[in-house]
């Protein structure tokens, strides 16, 4: 009907299953099927890039790009990240988007997606960029107002870099062990790995991290491996102790990223809730389209924001739920967005090495080779 001849596809986050069966359609319709690679969508810095990239979506990247970023100012050094791509409506007008202070959140319209990847670069005072264009982004970061000597590419869900890294770092998870080698691209991310972290290690089996070490050794068995984990911390565990709870959890990672876990569940059990309560009897509007979409879901719920009426309904939704309190698990305070009328606690987590060898260790001998001190 179109007439086409190739199809690239463009996608993220999928079983290899999946890859394949659209690859069938393609070539039955008799065009070409295209995966194009990192020779052909890397783009060269005059900065030195480190990127921080996962074999799924939730495996910990934020807070992995976070620890690198913190590891480079200590020692002085002026970051300037770069977010894979997320902006919704106006791509004209999203182009370059540079987020140094919270009330540019607000100016770009940002999503609750693209709110919890930012918030927390910019509360801890270092400049995000992102936006469409990649390479007016990269340009315009490399002469940032407050300096540039070091460029973090903060990967989404499992893509590999859309800059071409000096050090690559991939983060794989435990609680999904064995998904590293049956995901596009995340494998791809692996095998491209200078640096390879096991994070979660404090809430996974022995079993499940043991099958991702043998999986790192298979396909890229030079990687320096770092054993890592996410603990948790809550602003009042009183919250929690002995209550029917609802948990809130980032919604990308609940939905094509299929977790079954997440930090506030671990906090529900760390801290002694009585029950996780279900919220889909409760759900309203768009977010029952989501439960639809996503039927494996379960007990939990994701926050989508994808929109005003979105908000409205996570809102809603969560009010209308028959809960004691809520556990909000997000990467950003939902209090400041929209009004929780019940009692309800945050969930941080970061990441933590454990042994050696460690990122400290790593980033130092990176400054060393690209002579930053």
């Amino acid at each position: 009907m179109y007439n086409v001849d190739d199809c690239v596809f463009s996608y993220s986050d999928v079983t290899y299953q999946k890859v394949m069966s659209v690859s069938a359609i393609v070539n039955s319709a008799g065009a070409n099927f295209m995966l194009i690679g990192p020779s052909d969508t890397m783009i060269k810095s005059v900065k030195p890039v480190i990127a921080v990239g996962a074999v799924r979506t939730g495996c910990g990247k934020s807070q992995t790009s976070r620890r690198v970023i913190e590891l480079l100012m200590e020692m002085g050094l002026r970051v300037v990240a770069v977010r894979h791509p997320m902006p919704y409506g106006d791509l004209v007008r999203q182009r370059v988007q540079r987020f140094a202070e919270l009330s540019d959140l607000e100016k770009h319209e940002c999503t609750v997606e693209e709110m919890e990847e930012y918030e927390p670069h910019v509360v801890r005072g270092n400049v995000i960029y992102a936006g469409v264009d990649y390479e007016a982004i990269l340009r315009d970061a490399e002469k940032d107002q407050k300096g540039c000597d070091v460029i973090v590419w903060d990967g989404g869900n499992n893509d590999f870099p859309f800059f071409r890294p000096d050090l690559m770092i991939t983060v794989t998870d435990p609680h999904r062990a064995g998904h590293e080698l049956r995901y596009y691209p995340g494998e791809v991310t692996l095998r491209l790995a200078d640096v390879v972290v096991i994070n979660k290690i404090d809430s996974s089996s022995p079993e499940a991290v043991q099958v991702v070490r043998e999986s790192i050794e298979k396909v890229n068995p030079t990687a320096v491996v770092i054993d890592g984990a996410s603990p948790i911390k809550v602003d009042d565990t009183s919250v929690i102790k002995g209550k029917k709870v609802l948990v809130v959890e980032d919604g990308p990672t609940l939905t094509h990223g299929e977790m079954k876990i997440g930090a506030g569940v671990v906090a529900a059990r760390k801290f002694g809730a009585m029950q996780l309560v279900d919220p889909r009897p409760f759900v309203v509007g768009r977010l029952k389209e989501t439960f639809k979409l996503y039927p494996d879901i379960g007990t939990l719920l994701p926050a989508m924001g994808y929109g005003d009426q979105q908000l409205k309904d996570l809102e809603k939704t969560i009010n209308n739920t028959e809960c004691d309190s809520v556990i909000i698990a997000t990467p950003i305070d939902l209090n400041r967005i929209i009004k929780i009328k019940k009692p309800n606690t945050r969930v941080y987590y970061d990441l933590q090495e454990i042994g050696e060898p460690n990122l400290s260790q790593v980033i130092n001998d990176f400054v060393k080779k690209h002579k930053l001190l």
